[in-house]
């Protein structure tokens, strides 16, 4: 469930849908109260036609109705790291439109479990050319095994002389 405030979109809880909430607005961030409880902060959006849609507020909706998903106007908000986006679009080239189906399942996943550990099992699946499915996540997230350690970048310092020999500078 989304919610404008000024101009702006946010996602709350699937929970709240229907109901009457009230927004009180800091500086900062935006309180969103129902029963007379805070039941979510999050960070104010600057300007006018942003949104800020978070995963875990929608994905029990989207599971239940997966071909939301392909039309779903804040689409890329659904993907938290490069990875997940690369498990959906593995998931489409294999499986067809069942592929959205797993990945829904796969981010659920993550929204029950943990985000960390569902990534770290993408990243180990990815890495090894393993097939992407919702039991090889949930198998790496029951294992013992420590997830392996991110591939190390190594960038190499920039001589800065050359762009000074452009500027005439010596």
């Amino acid at each position: 469930m989304a919610i404008r405030v000024q101009y702006n979109v946010y996602s709350v809880h699937s929970r709240l849908r229907g109901e009457q909430v009230e927004v009180r607005l800091g500086a900062e961030s935006l309180e969103v109260w129902y029963a007379q409880r805070r039941v979510e902060v999050m960070p104010r959006l600057r300007g006018e036609r942003k949104h800020r849609i978070e995963y875990r507020h929608i994905i029990d909706w989207l599971v239940k109705k997966p071909g939301a998903f392909e039309n779903y106007r804040y689409r890329d908000d659904l993907y938290p790291t490069s990875r997940f986006r690369v498990a959906s679009d593995a998931l489409k080239r294999s499986r067809g439109p069942r592929g959205t189906r797993e990945y829904l399942g796969i981010l659920q996943l993550a929204a029950q479990e943990s985000e960390v550990g569902v990534d770290d099992a993408l990243r180990h699946l990815i890495d090894r050319g393993e097939p992407i499915s919702i039991a090889a996540v949930a198998a790496f997230l029951s294992s013992d095994d420590p997830p392996s350690t991110p591939t190390a970048v190594t960038i190499a310092d920039v001589n800065l002389a050359s762009y000074d020999a452009l500027l005439g500078v010596v």
